[in-house]
């Protein structure tokens, strides 16, 4: 029986976006890094920085600033421009449905985001221990506010929604293209200071389940699965 000699050997599709999604799965584990570690920082009762801020607005504007900052350097990096940094489900899923992703390589991508989501999580428990599972830090899990789980869902819709509608006119825009991940971090940053406390912030299903599972607190995960 004939053999295809080496030169004529292609590799398959998936083989051949392996790297990406690995840099899927890095970028959202860098991120939930990030996550942990300011949350611990900023919310912890033994962290001096707690103890100095004690407005929980300027905390958040705070935290809002540091994720911000760190979704920007992601998306900009060279693994960001390389994968598309999505590291978002929802970012995924709405390229795919443009034609823009092959489904394959979409549902590589969100199995990817999933696995570095939960593994970011877990490394930083491994570092912070006892301080990320503080009740105050709860391993910056996304749960519905005082308000309750109603609009937990119709504020991250609504967030969900203007955040893409925001990256899919400005990446499209032959001006503002290579603005897209400032836009994206700034709107990040804002959401952190003005939104969290009606959902914990998330528009990201991998980031919520890697909270969710290392904390193990499912409480209205479902919010945060359908809604973005």
């Amino acid at each position: 029986m004939a053999t295809a000699s080496a030169d004529t050997v292609r590799p398959m599709p998936m083989l051949r976006h392996l790297p990406e999604y690995a840099m899927e799965a890095t970028l959202l584990g860098i991120f939930m890094i990030s996550a942990c570690v300011f949350g611990t920082l900023f919310e912890h009762p033994a962290s001096p920085v707690r103890q100095a801020i004690t407005d929980p607005f300027v905390r958040r504007i705070l935290m809002g600033c540091a994720m911000g900052g760190t979704a920007i350097a992601l998306i900009y990096s060279r693994w960001g421009k390389r994968s598309g940094a999505h590291f978002n489900p929802a970012v995924t899923l709405t390229f795919a449905s443009l034609g823009k992703i092959a489904p394959r390589d979409a549902t590589a991508y969100v199995v990817a985001q999933l696995v570095g989501g939960a593994l970011g999580v877990m490394l930083a428990k491994e570092a912070l221990g006892g301080l990320l599972a503080h009740e105050r830090v709860h391993y910056v899990a996304t749960l519905p506010g005082t308000y309750g789980v109603g609009v937990a869902w119709a504020a991250e819709f609504a967030i969900s929604f203007l955040l893409l509608s925001v990256i899919l006119r400005v990446s499209n825009h032959p001006r503002w293209a290579q603005y897209t991940g400032i836009f994206a971090g700034l709107m990040v940053a804002s959401y952190i200071a003005l939104e969290a406390p009606l959902s914990g912030m998330s528009m990201n299903p991998a980031r919520t389940v890697a909270s969710a599972l290392a904390a193990d607190d499912w409480t209205a995960v479902w919010v945060y699965l359908t809604a973005p």
